[in-house]
């Protein structure tokens, strides 16, 4: 399961420090608009495939350019859609075999099969589990996520049988791209609201 605690304060913080670094000339706007304008900047930037997720308000730093902003976005709908999915080839098209986790939670693989291995242990306790890509944030070789994780705990977690409990929590990511693909991630994910909402806290 993916870890570690984080407060309101620390998200704002993390976001607020990737926003500063997108100083060059921004994009701005919200999926939900579907006039002919939601295709400028930085909307057309958007892979509209009906299988991947799509951020619901995307910030992008135009520095950067076209080519290498559609290719940064298109990894993260793909990293998310994993998350959203937990379907292998999603993360095999958006993570390097030379993937770093530099938050790495204890007893977690290091390298690509973490990812993997947390979501297959997640999914164990949640089997419905979605991942809505609420903000991108592009910003040089850097992608900044708000995330918020929904579901219901009808499976298991540490030998307590879930009841249906509602959970719905945020995580903050940042993945650093390579050449073609994410080659290391740091992530924070608010796991005392998770607990307390599974009731296994404590």
């Amino acid at each position: 399961m993916r870890s570690r605690t984080f407060t309101r304060t620390a998200a704002v913080a993390v976001a607020a420090a990737c926003l500063a670094g997108a100083t060059a000339a921004v994009g701005y706007a919200h999926d939900t608009d579907h006039r002919p304008s939601s295709r400028a900047w930085p909307q057309h930037l958007i892979d509209r495939s009906p299988d991947l997720v799509r951020p619901q308000a995307l910030t992008v730093d135009r520095s950067i350019g076209s080519r290498r902003a559609a290719q940064e976005v298109h990894l993260a709908q793909q990293l998310y859609t994993f998350w959203n999915t937990g379907k292998q080839k999603y993360l095999d098209a958006a993570v390097s075999p030379r993937f770093k986790d530099n938050t790495l939670p204890a007893g977690r693989p290091q390298g690509p099969t973490g990812p993997a291995f947390a979501s297959k242990n997640f999914r164990t306790a949640v089997p419905d589990l979605t991942c809505e890509l609420s903000d991108l944030l592009v910003t040089g070789d850097k992608i900044t996520a708000r995330l918020v994780f929904r579901g219901h705990f009808t499976g298991t977690f540490n030998g307590v049988q879930g009841k249906g409990q509602k959970v719905d929590f945020n995580a903050i990511d940042i993945q650093h791209v390579g050449t073609d693909k994410i080659i290391e991630d740091w992530h924070i994910e608010d796991n005392q609201t998770l607990l307390t909402q599974m009731g296994v806290n404590g």
